[in-house]
């Protein structure tokens, strides 16, 4: 690992933002939205030093924007496929994947990844 690279916090938002039933599927694009402004605001809590934040997006959130320290990346496929993409590329950079998905958790582990919850970046 890399210890000087900041760590690169990559953020499942359709499983983020999926976990808490408060309408997010009447405005999906909206309810990403939300979640990109929060992230951009508040960081990662917990975590000291410096992060690089990429929200995945998929399916009807395609299209959100980036903004200043999140850049948000639309998965043209499978968004857990464009994680793991994403974690492959990294290098030997440290990471942190944002999900709640098993099956999601268990592949980027493989690949040196740690992994925490919904309720890391959602209150």
């Amino acid at each position: 690992m890399n210890s000087n690279a900041p760590l690169l916090v990559v953020v499942d938002a359709a499983n983020v933002v999926g976990s808490v039933p408060d309408g997010w599927w009447r405005d999906r694009k909206g309810a990403a939205e939300r979640l990109r402004d929060r992230l951009a605001s508040d960081g990662m809590p917990g975590v000291a030093g410096p992060v690089e934040v990429v929200l995945v997006v998929e399916g009807a959130a395609r299209g959100v924007e980036s903004v200043a320290g999140v850049l948000v990346e639309s998965a043209m496929g499978s968004g857990d496929d464009h994680i793991v993409d994403v974690v492959a590329g990294a290098g030997e950079r440290p990471v942190l994947v944002v999900t709640a998905d098993r099956e999601l958790r268990r592949r980027v582990g493989e690949l040196g990844a740690e992994v925490a919850g919904p309720r890391t970046v959602r209150p």
